[in-house]
């Protein structure tokens, strides 16, 4: 392997690894919005490492997997289309939209009351409104084992409690939330019809959960859904439809080779090193890597991070799919 600049090629595969940097948060100026929640899989790290991966131009952001919307957010669209499969999600997102002084208030009781047995008595709770239900969420996600999302048969949130205790943030601001999502629809929904409405001029951010060939008899716990190998390979089917129509896409997928093949006469494919963050204890966590397949456009000098530097990745080197 040849190491230059931060950078490995794997010669027989084309593939780039990138190793690039974190920056720190200098450039008061730079707009930066931090996600209102943690979620599995979140791709902050992904912004500020490798915001050259993203493209500098495109009329509309489309992300049919939202979570905690860290691309979203550190693009700011003026125009997007925002979907995912958990309703009680979209809904979090939708209230703070429209109703964000409601849903403040509401976690400032929260956090007044927080317990144990607060806490255990909330998670139990079926709040009726609308702006309550989110705030309940949002709790939920703040002060629950390590912001993991997950229900039971009967689609009842089951996360024990965690160690954090915060449930308002100094990192809050739900009023420039409220802002950035004024211009953006937010849609409950399947991946494959939101791929289907990308056009030329659209820009799609593409996350989904990390099942590959052979993991787990081929299918992992997705929302109250199942996400099996074939929709994997749906999912692939659509991107591909969306590509011919010109569309810019960014996919973020596990570095398994049956991901790889699955892509592999789909986009460019670089390899991103980071630290997972899936162990409760930070000294535990490995290094771990994905694989970002882009398509339509080429990555370069493209966006700033959240410090408003531009990144220090692979997105200088011409890649080649692999074969």
């Amino acid at each position: 392997m040849d190491i230059k600049s931060g950078v490995e090629v794997l010669k027989q595969s084309e593939i780039v690894v990138a190793q690039g940097p974190n920056s720190g948060r200098e450039g008061a100026e730079y707009d930066v919005v931090v996600p209102f929640l943690k979620w599995a899989g979140g791709k902050r790290w992904l912004t500020t490492a490798h915001p050259e991966l993203l493209p500098a131009k495109f009329d509309r952001y489309i992300e049919p997997f939202l979570g905690s919307g860290a691309v979203f957010f550190h693009l700011k669209p003026k125009k997007a289309l925002l979907a995912d499969y958990n309703a009680e999600l979209i809904n979090a997102y939708e209230q703070l939209k429209s109703n964000w002084r409601r849903v403040a208030q509401a976690l400032v009781r929260h956090q007044r009351n927080h317990s144990e047995e607060y806490y255990y008595r909330v998670r139990a709770c079926k709040r009726r409104v609308d702006h309550e239900k989110a705030a309940q969420f949002i709790y939920l996600n703040r002060v629950c084992w390590n912001g993991l999302y997950r229900v039971n048969l009967r689609g009842e949130f089951n996360v024990p409690i965690g160690t954090k205790t915060s449930v308002l943030l100094p990192t809050d601001n739900f009023q420039r939330t409220s802002e950035l999502l004024k211009s953006s629809r937010l849609v409950v929904s399947d991946f494959e019809p939101i791929l289907d409405r990308a056009n030329a001029g659209d820009f799609v951010f593409i996350d989904p959960p990390y099942v590959t060939r052979h993991n787990l008899n081929g299918f992992v716990k997705y929302n109250d859904k199942l996400f099996l190998w074939t929709d994997q390979e749906r999912l692939c089917s659509a991107i591909e439809r969306a590509s011919s129509r010109g569309a810019m896409i960014l996919i973020t997928n596990a570095n398994h080779e049956s991901i790889r093949a699955l892509y592999r006469r789909v986009g460019k494919q670089v390899i991103l090193r980071r630290q997972s963050v899936l162990a409760a204890d930070s000294a535990n966590r490995s290094e771990t890597t994905e694989v970002a397949v882009i398509i339509n456009y080429e990555i370069g000098r493209g966006q700033k991070n959240d410090s408003g530097r531009f990144g220090q990745g692979p997105a200088r080197r011409s890649i080649s799919n692999p074969v």
